[in-house]
């Protein structure tokens, strides 16, 4: 997982990638903002589109370890 601030159509945004060992881009997803809910919803869509690798490499930004851990709960509270 990794992202990036770019500029869109004029407009800054952050860009969030999800890569595999190849370096190949499994999704993406542009935000207005870097933190937990737009973490989230990416991790969110990054798993329902690809499933679930064996591994998540992040760095260590506060808004996607905030992402990850809000991901669990929604998976633990569906195994309920």
């Amino acid at each position: 997982m990794d992202e990036t601030y770019t500029r869109v159509l004029g407009k800054w945004m952050y860009l969030y990638r999800a890569v595999d060992k190849a370096g190949n881009t499994l999704d993406f997803m542009l935000s207005e903002r870097r933190n937990r809910p737009a973490a989230a919803r990416f991790f969110a869509k990054a798993l329902s589109s690809n499933g679930f690798p064996s591994k998540i490499v992040i760095d260590k930004s506060g808004a996607n370890a905030a992402g990850i851990r809000e991901v669990n709960k929604i998976l633990k509270a569906s195994r309920h």
